[in-house]
């Protein structure tokens, strides 16, 4: 009987140690990832914007490309890598003239060869684009895409006037907020 409670307490103890030791661990270093965290922030009008973003690399590849499936034309895209890109307003606002309430968002894009089509999500908190619905949409504006010089690694701007940019490959595209 001593035998067989002892043993009880050792395998419940190995047990619990090995249970405490895997929830132990320590977050993960977001910096290291291969497309690593950026944020682009500005004031406009008064009202802060604030996007947290991704920033996968060119690395030789066809961004664009449907095989390719990174951004492929016509399909939604999380508009960087990892988690879905959010864009937070600490006002209202009017994007390409069109209301866009204060609050967090999920900034999704359709990329195109001559136009994008710039969609905010009410659900911010997703991963990449697997759970998008279009039902969920708040706003969407269509933009003109434009050729721009070479950008490696993809960014946003917020610039002070009113104009995000996004710049990826030789693409740039530009929304004006107010």
């Amino acid at each position: 009987m001593k035998n067989a409670l002892l043993t009880f307490f050792v395998t419940f103890l190995a047990f619990t140690t090995s249970v405490f030791a895997q929830n132990d661990k320590a977050p993960e270093d977001k910096s290291k990832r291969p497309s690593p965290p950026a944020v682009a922030t500005g004031k406009v009008n008064g009202k802060t914007i604030t996007i947290n973003y991704s920033q996968p690399s060119v690395k030789g590849r066809n961004v664009w490309e449907a095989e390719g499936k990174i951004a492929p034309y016509g399909k939604v895209w999380r508009t960087g890598a990892n988690e879905a890109t959010t864009f937070e307003t600490s006002g209202d606002l009017k994007v390409e003239g069109k209301n866009l309430p204060a609050g967090k968002y999920s900034l999704f894009t359709i990329p195109g060869e001559k136009e994008w089509t710039i969609i905010f999500n009410k659900t911010p908190e997703q991963w990449g684009a697997y759970k998008y619905q279009e039902s969920d949409d708040v706003l969407r504006v269509k933009v003109p895409a434009k050729s721009g010089k070479m950008t490696e690694q993809f960014k946003i701007d917020v610039a002070n006037s009113g104009t995000v940019s996004l710049a990826w490959d030789k693409t740039r595209v530009d929304f004006k907020v107010k």
